[in-house]
């Protein structure tokens, strides 16, 4: 048991900057309430501080969760300032006109709770190595968002938004439930490595393939994979874009950390390939999501619901990596074929540019009214160049234009799709990245190329959004100087049975992957 709340501490931490943040978003003194999204920040530095001391896990994956833990409280970080007035925007106004502060009518406490709340959940998600822990971290991962999500906005569109998320949430939770339910009864056990086991040494059985077909096919809702993907434009156009962009990488991140174990379970054979009927499920299930995807966000004039069709098409890249696995010769795999790490790489190129598009749209208002449609950014280079060339970066990294971040991410998809042989989903995945160029181009063309519309949208008052904008620009740049060690990393953490596993060439410096990875590797 003490072993175990080790490798916990960072969620611990988490916890506890939680209750703190609850008590300072409901204090009367305004100074206070405005410490909240700082002490947020100092419990996310501290968890991830706390991940890269943490011990390797005992779980299918022993190096996941160092880099799992990590990436969140660095996304989380990156989150954060743009969070700041989401909420409670009329509630302060008059406090500061003297109007006594009423916490009855203040949702900044809840709001800045369940946000940690979430990160919480996907951390716990990477720690994971039961079904029930499993499933328990995936649902605290999700609630707060529906939450969030309603409360984000004054207007009934969120209260809609939220409406379905939890009812088709609700929805994906029962059936990956069942499928949890079929493990277990298939295995006579709920521990993951354990079942894992008894499949590799037993077979996977009927009951067993259900059960891990039923599990993918209930996880698909969180990271918007077809056919569980429905939701996502709805909810993203009618969530705040702060909200929406943690959407975007959150439940996704826990998704595929679920993706991978029960994917594990099921395990990647000597040819390197998955069980016939789940390799033939997740071909299908990446194929259509990455083209449904894109061509519904090709006929979108609303930059949210094309950000949502696009967050449902990069998940269909996303799958190509988890069909590739971790390589045919498993810990001996050079890290150009090693799909899992292809996928955690990709996950953290995506929470960085992608979160630089939301925040221009979050920076830019008109009375309290977020920018939206496309003729609200058209000629923003001209006139708030920092959002404008925030916009051109991250689109232009989001559809993989080299030598951006998203290049380096989508070319890690690309090699361990080619090398596990899965080359009719290669040439569809570039067929979709093809695709995807209409519509990201257009972004670029609209906010560099046109003149100004006069839509009455102004750069927003909070300064905090405009800089977690330029850190997702300067992230898709940055990045690509460490760029080989956090490959690394990815490759470290990835492997099933040993974290500290040597795949890349001995002359190859990867300091910096080492220094990501302390700890783990």
């Amino acid at each position: 048991m003490s072993e175990k709340l080790a490798l916990i501490w960072p969620e611990f931490l988490l916890f506890m900057t939680t209750c703190v943040v609850m008590l300072t978003g409901q204090w009367p003194n305004a100074s206070v309430r405005r410490l909240t999204p700082w002490l947020c920040a100092i419990g996310l530095i501290a968890a991830g501080g706390a991940s890269m001391m943490a011990p390797p896990g005992d779980g299918l994956f022993p190096g996941l969760m160092g880099y799992s833990k990590l990436l969140t409280a660095g996304i989380g970080l990156m989150m954060l300032p743009l969070l700041v007035g989401t909420v409670d925007r009329k509630v302060e106004r008059l406090a500061a006109e003297g109007v006594p502060f009423q916490p009855i009518r203040s949702n900044g406490a809840e709001f800045y709770a369940f946000f940690l709340f979430s990160l919480t959940g996907l951390m716990l998600v990477s720690s994971a190595d039961d079904l029930i822990w499993l499933f328990l971290a995936l649902e605290l991962t999700s609630l707060p968002t529906y939450i969030m999500v309603t409360i984000s906005t004054q207007g009934t569109r969120s209260q809609e938004a939220g409406i379905k998320y939890f009812f088709l949430g609700a929805l994906g939770a029962a059936i990956f439930l069942y499928g949890f339910a079929l493990l277990y009864g298939a295995a006579g056990s709920t521990d993951i490595p354990e079942i894992a086991a008894h499949f590799q040494a037993n077979g996977v059985g009927s009951i067993g393939l259900l059960g891990i077909l039923i599990s993918l096919v209930g996880v698909a809702f969180k990271v918007a994979a077809v056919p569980m993907h429905f939701y996502t434009p709805d909810v993203y156009q009618g969530a705040a874009s702060p909200v929406s962009a943690m959407l975007a990488f959150v439940p996704k991140a826990a998704g595929f950390l679920a993706i991978f174990m029960i994917a594990g379970v099921a395990g990647w054979g000597e040819d390197g390939r998955l069980p016939a009927e789940v390799d033939a499920l997740l071909w299908i299930m990446a194929a259509l999501t990455m083209t449904v995807g894109n061509v519904l966000a090709l006929l979108q004039s609303s930059v949210k619901r094309m950000m949502a069709y696009s967050s449902v098409a990069h998940s269909g890249y996303m799958l190509v990596g988890v069909l590739a696995g971790p390589g045919i010769a498993g810990a001996d795999a050079p890290f150009w074929q090693n799909g899992l790490a292809a996928v955690l790489f990709y996950l953290l190129c995506y929470g960085v540019m992608n979160l630089g598009v939301f925040g221009v749209l979050a920076s830019l208002e008109r009375r309290g009214e977020e920018a939206d449609e496309i003729d609200d950014i058209r000629g923003l280079c001209k006139t708030v160049p920092h959002l404008g060339w925030v916009m051109v970066i991250c689109s232009l990294s989001l559809l993989g234009f080299p030598p951006l971040l998203g290049f380096i991410g989508k070319i890690g998809l690309f090699t361990a799709g080619v090398s596990s042989n899965n080359i009719p989903l290669v040439l569809i995945l570039g067929l979709n990245s093809a695709i995807a160029a209409f519509y990201y181009l257009r972004l670029v063309g609209a906010v560099y190329f046109e003149p100004a519309s006069d839509t009455g949208f102004r750069a927003s008052p909070y300064g905090s959004r405009h800089f977690a904008s330029l850190l997702s620009a300067a992230g898709v740049i940055l990045l690509l100087f460490v760029g080989n060690g956090l490959i690394k990393s990815a490759d470290n953490a990835s492997r099933p049975d040993s974290p500290t596993s040597e795949a890349a060439p001995p002359e190859t410096d990867y300091r910096a992957g080492d220094d990501l990875h302390a700890g783990h590797g």
